[in-house]
């Protein structure tokens, strides 16, 4: 097996789950269904193209390296004339994410060279959420996702380094990846990401916990914020 990790990081990321046109939310976390949907884009593969449904077969975790915070908003959209609606969105701002894809050399090999070279524009969870800059990815050899996660040293900036240098990680992964530990089931498995229809069925996942070590030389817990009028 090869293990390819993927940073995810931009000023807004959202990862929907439940996708009613008034209220979009956000998981707290890259869904596996998001990161198949990001995979596809860098392929060049149409929403209804079959090929895209084997991608489900790759083994998958991510780690929330960063959370960010929750940011809400709210639109008017005019459905017809003189009668307008409120939709809600839900975004994760300021959060870092790894997720790890793991499956057969040539095929992991070959989507790291589609997202260094995508063929449609890569996109967050929505349209308005552009990654922040060129993805980093690494492989890792004989490794399946969830150990090729504790093998990556933290990838959280700096101040949050600093700021939270007890930090836990959460990694989520598949139920096969993570044997003995509870599990549940998500909708989360991608049947079709066509826009007249989009489906999913349910996936089963588990999650532990990861003690990350600041990979920063100092050591110094600062604030990233200040009171100006402290000044006055």
């Amino acid at each position: 097996m090869r293990t390819l990790t993927i940073k995810l990081t931009a000023p807004l990321q959202a990862y929907g789950n439940d996708a009613h046109f008034a209220r979009r939310t956000t998981n707290d976390y890259p869904t596996k269904s998001a990161v198949i949907g990001i995979i596809a884009a860098a392929l060049g593969y149409e929403r209804n193209d079959s090929r895209i449904i084997p991608l489900n077969k790759l083994s998958f975790a991510t780690r929330i390296d960063q959370p960010g915070q929750m940011l809400n908003e709210f639109q008017t959209v005019e459905w017809k004339k003189d009668t307008r609606k409120l939709t809600y969105r839900e975004y994760l701002q300021d959060a870092v994410f790894v997720v790890a894809i793991g499956g057969e050399v040539n095929q992991i090999s070959a989507i790291q060279y589609a997202l260094m070279h995508p063929r449609f524009s890569l996109f967050l969870g929505r349209r308005s959420n552009p990654p922040a800059g060129v993805l980093r990815c690494k492989f890792f050899d004989d490794m399946d996702p969830v150990t090729a996660l504790q093998q990556l040293p933290w990838q959280a900036a700096t101040w949050f380094q600093r700021q939270e240098h007890n930090y836990e990680a959460t990694i989520i992964a598949d139920a096969t990846l993570l044997p003995g530990h509870r599990s549940w089931m998500v909708r989360d498995h991608v049947l079709s990401f066509d826009q007249r229809s989009r489906q999913y069925s349910f996936r089963e996942i588990s999650q532990i916990g990861q003690q990350m070590v600041p990979v920063i030389k100092n050591q110094t817990i600062s604030k990233t914020t200040h009171n100006i009028f402290d000044q006055l």
